[in-house]
């Protein structure tokens, strides 16, 4: 039974992941400790809690796996900058220092963290580096219910690799294909993330939500699709890309793309950050989108091809994106997907630490046909009730405890049903993006206001963003075209046409917010403006609380769904502690919050109008 703890840091989205005999025990992102979103900081606060859960000491680890080789990287960047010179230099020379100090020396960069967590003897201690890409394959392919599948990984760059195609049979990883950098779908989707007003390595998934905005039938949309394909990349029959580096700076530049030569080739200024939003930015986001699952769809068959494997695991950071995903579902490539609900460098420490378990120490997988072993998702922090009462005392919170959840789970229903917006906090802390009915915010997907109120009221947020729904995995089929589980709200699909209201014919041609506010169905809060949702299954054998929740609504008011949204403000991350949670509940016009089996309501808290009392400033994301 090895004991064996994973580690991302460094770059974006610093986590720490523990498995204990094949087994994943623990795992937490960084920045849901320090409040700091997307922190790249050593994760002593994960590692900590990591080691907490597994009752272990540094000492008593095997190994430490980190999730990247820091070398490989490194060659990568002195060999991009030679390869461009002149060109870069003011870049290099800022880039450089960093490099030498964190990632020449990561060694000691990492025995310098784990003193923060305890004293440890260094003779003892057992460093492996995987490959990027590989830990981002093992992320996906152990954990799944597959003995033998696909692996494919696409994200903006590792060490060199920008995507992969693999095999993975029982314990053995095999990678059998690789596009290296400055070539990168991961990169190319960013680059269009920054020319449109949105933060690069965080706002991808904006621009995705902005995506259906666009007009299908525009001819500016086909235009500038045909100027993305004739002058920005080159797709190969494969899936491989060729990017024009005249049009491209990540290489060596401060920024992602030479703006003036993007405005030129467009005939579209790069949108400022906070700006309006214009159809025209719309439609260039819809053209991107329509590239980028071009591309997906062809390396997957170009994967199903080399391999002939009748699954599927995908990975890395564009895997996040739950529209491609969904039509790759559809188009009936594999037999079916697993995506890793921790796609990003943060799975990676997961990702790390079982690699290193099956391929280096040769321990047993664990397969269970029709489930994964990422226990939900739900493998973070939980609280007692005492520590609840703690914070209660601390804050002078007023609360009422149920003594059977039963009553607690119609009561919250019932506040739902009225309109109210509930914030969701029991047992443990999902790790990934996605907030799964553990820390969320709770809304009714009836409520045609219910998207306005929760975008502009509680999560302070741009108005365009769409939620999800979080659906009763068995009644799936009553409201979405979707034959598959999607527990992780990692796929979307469309919404039932029975459900749909007829649309204008001049439906695309109102301005946005008409369209926003237009209604689509009869789940309008969780209805894109192409009639598709981002849908998350909710299993009883996951989550029983979160099930017998949404089970109770459907007593009520005979649906079976509700908006979930993460439990957090714009630029703040997920949730954490109860602490967190009565914080941002009183700090938004949030009407109810549920912390296990507390229940608090907003106007009997002490001075609950004094929202300022409570707000933190985040960075803007």
């Amino acid at each position: 039974m090895k004991k064996i703890l994973g580690v991302s840091a460094f770059y974006h989205d610093a986590a720490a992941a523990l498995i204990i005999g094949g087994k994943i025990i623990a795992a937490a992102q960084e920045e849901r400790f320090t409040r700091e979103k997307h922190t790249p900081d050593f994760p002593v606060n994960a590692i900590k809690y990591c080691l907490t859960e597994g009752g272990l000491s540094v000492d008593e680890l095997d190994a430490i796996v980190f999730y990247d080789k820091p070398l490989l990287k490194f060659e990568r960047l002195l060999q991009t900058y030679y390869a461009f010179a002149p060109k870069g230099l003011i870049s290099f020379l800022k880039a450089i220092p960093v490099w030498l100090n964190e990632k020449m020396f990561l060694k000691k960069q990492i025995y310098n963290g784990l003193k923060e967590i305890g004293p440890f003897d260094k003779k003892k201690l057992t460093l492996l580096f995987p490959e990027h890409h590989l830990s981002h394959a093992a992320s996906a392919f152990y954990p799944s219910p597959y003995e033998r599948s696909a692996i494919l990984t696409i994200d903006g760059v590792g060490e060199w690799c920008t995507a992969a195609i693999g095999i993975g049979d029982d314990k053995e990883i095999r990678m059998l294909k690789e596009m290296e950098f400055p070539h990168s779908v991961g990169l190319l989707y960013s680059a269009f993330t920054y020319y449109l007003g949105f933060t690069v390595n965080s706002g991808e998934y904006k621009l995705m939500g902005l995506a259906p905005y666009g007009n299908p039938e525009a001819d500016e949309t086909a235009r500038f699709v045909d100027l993305i394909k004739s002058n920005l990349i080159d797709i190969k029959d494969d899936g491989s890309v060729w990017l024009n580096q005249a049009y491209f700076s990540y290489a060596t530049g401060l920024r992602m793309v030479p703006d003036k030569k993007w405005e030129k080739l467009l005939g579209v200024e790069r949108r400022k950050e906070e700006t309006d939003i214009e159809q025209i930015h719309c439609n260039l986001a819809l053209a991107i989108q329509k590239v980028t699952e071009e591309i997906v769809l062809k390396m997957a068959r170009e994967a199903q091809r080399v391999t002939g494997a009748k699954h599927l695991c995908l990975a890395g950071g564009v895997a996040l994106n739950c529209v491609a995903n969904g039509k790759l579902l559809k188009e009936n490539i594999f037999e079916d997907i697993y995506i890793q609900p921790a796609a990003g460098d943060a799975g990676g420490a997961l990702g790390a630490a079982l690699a290193a378990s099956m391929m280096y120490f040769g321990e047993n997988r664990h397969i269970e046909k029709g489930y994964d072993q990422m226990a939900g998702a739900y493998l973070g922090p939980d609280y007692s009730d005492k520590e609840i009462d703690l914070m209660n005392r601390k804050v002078k919170a007023v609360s009422h405890k149920y003594d059977a959840f039963p009553e607690l789970a119609a009561y919250a229903a019932g506040k739902i049903a009225e309109g109210n917006v509930v914030g969701w906090f029991q047992g443990r802390m999902e790790f990934g993006p996605r907030a799964l009915g553990n820390r969320s915010i709770l809304g009714d997907a009836r409520n045609p206001e219910m998207q306005k109120k929760l975008n502009l009221k509680i999560k302070y947020r741009e108005g365009f963003r769409p939620f999800a729904p979080s659906v009763l995995a068995e009644d799936v089929s009553d409201y979405f075209d979707l034959e598959s589980d999607s527990p992780y709200m990692l796929l979307v699909a469309p919404v039932k046409a029975s459900r749909r209201a007829q649309l204008p014919e001049n439906y695309h041609d109102l301005p946005l917010w008409e369209k926003l506010y237009f209604k689509r169905s009869d789940i309008q809060s969780i209805t894109h403006l192409d009639f598709s949702a981002r849908i998350q299954s909710v299993h009883k054998e996951t989550n029983p609380r979160y099930w017998e929740l949404i089970r109770a609504f459907k007593d009520l008011t005979g649906y079976a769904l509700v908006v979930n949204t993460s439990f957090n403000v714009r630029g703040e991350p997920v949730i954490c502690t109860p602490y967190d949670a009565y914080r941002c509940f009183m700090s938004t016009e949030m009407d109810y919050l549920v912390i296990n089996d507390f229940v608090y309501c907003k106007t009997e808290q002490p001075d609950w109008q004094n929202k300022e009392k409570w707000m933190v400033t985040f960075k803007m994301d």
